[in-house]
């Protein structure tokens, strides 16, 4: 931009900004500093020599709102949200996605990232990575997909007995049906999953169930929070079934519900003390969307699985190890363990390091949520790992 474009461009705004038209502007949105601000380029829309004191007229003030809008460009990135019915018992449950890509024709290989199941598990911890993955021109030809969970998120949430089997089933049926996002079987896909749901993405995988070009497990767990703390004897099991049994019910059910998950102060403990590595890093409007995700109709009953251990995808370290064993020369997989993560879950995190159908293990800074409280450093290591494949 030359000198006396920035000259002419410092009076046309001086004298503008008194201008009906321009304040008109600033209502609608549109000026140099509101959601769609651009700078006025030195360009043949603005004749640099007809602006000085005294010419202001209509005319010019219609070049000016020219300039503007000629100057706004579209985003190279496309974003969309949806639902997909998935029928489970005869039942139609509407399944919450959102998907991320470049814009262009594609075809477009995939990413289908999963949300770490929780008590507040939602497709807003991916958003981060999932959009940082579609900036990079290495990635221009991949689509991402992220997926809330049935009883979860923004997806239907009715009371039906929810556990591993049910996730398992979700998620191919995601994958394979007839009418499902993923239409053409060559397509190549990648599986990205934090907690629980890389386990389970990786033991559909291993049965042969899904279809996958590699597998990358972020802060992998097999153990829901009561269950790693008080272990899985039978007297705890009965303990887990009658707080189950509690937290459905309808009206004490809501009572404990609020108690043990609904309310804002344990929301914020839980994440300040192991799911984010950074206390700082938990902010007010953090929790806020978390505990928003608790008042959704239903949002008791997939969580009081979670807590008492009916999502657990294995009942011990054997069989979390057996699981990508049996991965050995048929799906790369990545591990992604993190610096922070609670000591029992960075136990079985750490097992998996040099284990039996491990293709790569890495650690990044996080705790429970890598990818939501660092995603820069979770999406250069998906980046890297799939343009190895």
């Amino acid at each position: 931009m030359t000198s006396s474009c920035l000259g002419a461009h410092k009076v046309t705004l001086r004298h503008l900004v008194h201008q009906p038209m321009y304040r008109n502007m600033q209502h609608s949105g549109v000026g140099m500093l509101g959601g769609n601000a651009v700078a006025f380029p030195c360009s043949k829309s603005i004749s640099c020599g007809s602006y000085g004191a005294g010419r202001i007229g209509t005319r010019c003030r219609a070049l000016s709102v020219q300039a503007v809008i000629v100057e706004k460009q579209e985003s190279p990135i496309k974003f969309q949200t949806g639902t997909w019915t998935w029928s489970f018992e005869n039942k139609p449950l509407k399944i919450y996605f959102e998907e991320h890509k470049r814009n262009g024709s594609g075809p477009f290989k995939d990413i289908i990232m999963l949300p770490t199941i929780s008590d507040v598990s939602t497709t807003d911890e991916w958003k981060a990575v999932a959009k940082d993955l579609s900036m990079q021109e290495l990635a221009e030809n991949w689509r991402t997909i992220i997926v809330d969970w049935p009883g979860f998120g923004l997806s239907d949430r009715p009371s039906i007995q929810y556990n591993a089997d049910l996730m398992e089933k979700f998620l191919v049926d995601f994958l394979c049906a007839a009418d499902s996002l993923f239409k053409s079987s060559d397509t190549e896909r990648v599986i990205v999953g934090g907690g629980h749901a890389a386990t389970i993405a990786v033991r559909g995988a291993t049965k042969g169930l899904v279809n996958v070009s590699a597998i990358i497990a972020v802060a992998p767990t097999w153990a829901g929070p009561l269950p790693i703390v008080f272990g899985r004897g039978s007297d705890m099991e009965t303990r887990y079934g009658l707080l189950r049994t509690t937290l459905r019910a309808p009206a004490l059910g809501w009572m404990m519900y609020n108690v043990l998950v609904s309310n804002q102060k344990s929301i914020e403990s839980q994440y300040k003390s192991h799911v984010y590595a950074d206390s700082k890093n938990v902010t007010p409007s953090l929790v806020e969307s978390r505990y928003a995700l608790t008042k959704r109709e239903g949002a008791r009953y997939a969580p009081a699985a979670f807590l008492t251990g009916l999502l657990d995808p294995v009942q011990s370290r054997e069989e979390f190890l057996a699981l990508f064993a049996g991965l050995e020369g048929k799906v790369p997989t990545l591990i992604i363990s993190t610096t922070n993560s609670p000591k029992r879950s960075k136990a079985e995190m750490e097992a998996l390091k040099g284990a039996k159908g491990v293709s790569k293990f890495v650690e990044v800074p996080g705790a429970l949520l890598p990818q939501e409280e660092y995603p820069s450093a979770v999406s250069v290591e998906l980046l890297k790992f799939i343009n190895e494949l």
